[in-house]
């Protein structure tokens, strides 16, 4: 059993401040004209102070508590990323009730068991959106009394009485504050620190999300051993990308941003978020590597788009960039010639530190953020335990690794083979205290007071902890050759033409994938050389495409042992898509919901089929459907020994039938 290093860095202890809204309370006391948020809206930035901050979470938490709720009841929040979202957060902790975040692309069924499970009496929702989602529901959530809307536009038709718009609460928060003016204070002087004040939801890879039970005082703990970690500044701009119901965006826009003071900067659309990232000029951001591989693969896109001067311009520089950042250092030329003006283009260039999280990042694309000048740190965690409780060092990283540990962090690693790897078990002081209607799991997961994480991992003998793959992922094909499919994933998924990739191969005598093109690239790609398509299906059937992704998964071939490369590939007629099941809402694999969907798919490549026919119906996030009929083609990179025996016998049978 092997102990990971820990880390420490500059305190900071919040002593009394050990909940959210007396953190709050006390930057709009001593700081009350410093900008806490900004939010993009029609094209302008509005700010808000620490006082308008609080101000807000004032009225809406006194309001709230004027219309009957109590502590102990569940408000959820559903939306996307917007200072609301946060408010209403801090003003469920003020009145002692538990804030749920929902992602805002939830299904119905999604918003039914979250909203039914945590028994949320108020839901604080976005837009006309949101509220549709909610009012369609009607019975089927009982319990919610409340339906909270932030944006007033389409909402006019409504007549439903649980509807109120969030500037009335104010309103009517103002005037309580008015006849009252100690209440508010005596509500948060009671907060406790020890009381559970998030449900948090977990990714939910192989069935619905549990519901984490977080302490407050704690988050405040594990947020303050982050930040000694990766010390932040008063001032320093963040950008809210990733959805606030998620952990590790609740520690960066809600408890990081509390105690370090960072102004949180919320993007007026996912569409517009590298146009505003560069506008604002970060010095923190944390993107999910699906993120990172899309920044990567518009870089790429952009440089097919430019002339073959430049294109061997940025060849130059970024082989110069390589072979220094391989001796840990920069290269000035290279800088000079392409870094600087890249990562201004990309909104990078006041960057302290950048982080991914959420899932694991393929080394390639780490590699190429770090050699470009981007401060790119790999996270390890998981909702359980707070979120994240390893991080790199500025001066410490490690491409293969996902750093060490914070100072109130303990990690292990158990049950080792020959080779040290086993299960990684940890404990911090943000660890959760149980499940929401679920204590066998809680006892099936913390075994002693440790986090079992399921996770298949090792040290360095630096202390690094390499994370290889879930226990339950790693798997061995019929001849008994073990491979992680997500250390494949990740490798196949450096290539700027492929979007998503599912290794195949456990209890099979060889590996195979089901590829997903990128299609904003692909389709770049097709344009440029005149093949005609007239959709993603479409684009992905071109014999062209196969044969510029047999050319992508021929070069990861070439970098795996002979027993790990892969065999076979299909292209899907479609994208993963959460809606569909096949990917949580953090983007992870849900590998039975593959073998499952498309198990036609999978027994027809190892039936060693050409081809395999496709007669779907699939279902937009509208609600409307769409049929398709297609014909996947199978490919074959390297031909097995089955394969090989039973094209030969069938030659032989051909040839005794001929004579």
């Amino acid at each position: 059993m092997t102990t990971i290093q820990t880390v420490t860095s500059p305190d900071f202890e919040m002593g009394d401040l050990d909940t959210f809204p007396k953190i709050l309370r006390h930057n709009a006391k001593h700081w009350p004209n410093d900008v806490a948020m900004r939010e993009k809206e029609f094209g302008i930035w509005n700010e808000f102070t620490w006082l308008a901050y609080q101000n807000r979470v004032k009225w809406l938490s006194l309001a709230l508590r004027k219309r009957g709720v109590k502590s102990g009841d569940a408000i959820a929040l559903l939306g996307d990323n917007r200072p609301e979202w946060v408010w209403g957060e801090l003003a469920a902790h003020a009145i002692s009730c538990y804030s749920i975040g929902i992602f805002q692309d939830s299904l119905h069924e999604e918003v039914v068991y979250l909203l039914n499970k945590s028994n949320a009496t108020v839901v604080i929702a976005e837009d006309e959106e949101q509220c549709d989602k909610l009012l369609e529901l009607g019975d089927e959530i009982p319990d919610v009394k409340l339906i909270v809307y932030c944006d007033a536009r389409g909402m006019r038709k409504y007549d439903d009485k649980r509807l109120v718009f969030v500037e009335d609460l104010y309103e009517q928060g103002q005037q309580v504050d008015e006849s009252s003016p100690q209440l508010y204070d005596s509500l948060v002087d009671a907060t406790n620190a020890e009381d559970t004040a998030i449900y948090c939801t977990t990714s939910g890879t192989t069935s619905k999300p549990k519901i984490a039970f977080l302490a407050g005082g704690n988050f405040v703990k594990h947020c303050s051993s982050y930040l000694r970690a990766d010390p932040r500044q008063a001032g320093d701009n963040y950008v809210s990308v990733l959805p606030l119901p998620w952990i590790m965006e609740q520690v960066y826009a809600v408890g990081q941003a509390l105690i370090a003071r960072q102004i949180v900067n919320f993007v007026e659309e996912q569409e517009t978020l590298m146009a505003d990232l560069r506008e604002i000029g970060p010095s923190f951001v944390l993107l999910a590597p699906r993120v990172w591989e899309g920044i990567l693969a518009d870089v790429k896109a952009r440089m097919m788009d430019s002339t073959p001067l430049k294109q061997k311009l940025f060849d130059f520089a970024y082989g110069l960039a390589e072979k220094k950042q391989a001796q840990g250092k920069r290269s000035k030329l290279a800088d000079l010639l392409l870094m600087n003006a890249l990562k201004d283009r990309l909104g990078f260039s006041f960057l302290k530190s950048a982080a991914t999280g959420g899932a694991a990042m393929g080394p390639d694309t780490f590699r190429f953020f770090q050699t470009i000048g981007v401060p790119l740190r790999q996270l390890y965690g998981q909702t359980e335990l707070c979120g994240a409780y390893t991080v790199h060092q500025a001066d410490d990283v490690d491409y293969d690794s996902v750093g060490v540990a914070f100072d109130t962090a303990q990690v292990k690693v158990i049950n080792a083979d020959k080779e040290g790897v086993g299960e990684v078990i940890a404990k911090t002081v943000g660890m959760f205290t149980g499940y929401l209607d679920n204590q066998a799991a809680y006892e099936e997961d913390v075994i002693d007071g440790w986090m079992h994480t399921g996770d298949a991992g090792y040290f360095k003998p630096s202390g690094h902890l390499v994370i290889i793959d879930r226990i339950k992922d790693l798997a061995k094909t019929s001849h008994g050759v073990q491979y992680s499919p997500q250390y494949i994933e990740n490798k196949l998924k450096f290539s700027s033409f492929i979007g998503e990739a599912v290794i195949l191969g456990k209890d099979k005598p060889y590996l195979s994938a089901i590829i997903c093109i990128r299609f904003s690239i692909v389709a770049k790609w097709a344009e440029q050389l005149g093949y005609a398509f007239t959709n993603y299906t479409n684009l992905s059937t071109l014999p062209q495409v196969y044969q510029k992704l047999t050319e992508e998964i021929q070069k990861v071939n070439d970098t795996l042992p002979d027993a790990q490369k892969i065999n076979k590939f299909t292209l899907l007629y479609k994208e993963l898509d959460a809606d569909d099941g096949e990917l949580t809402r953090t983007r992870k694999v849900r590998r039975t919901v593959i073998a499952d969907k498309y198990g036609d798919i999978i027994d027809a490549i190892y039936a060693d089929k050409p081809q395999v026919d496709i007669d779907t119906v699939i279902t937009f996030q509208d609600g409307s459907k769409s049929r398709i009929q297609t014909q996947l083609n199978i490919e074959t990179l390297i031909e097995s020994t089955a394969t090989a025996q039973g094209n030969l016998a069938l030659e032989n049978t051909n040839q005794r039938k001929a004579s």
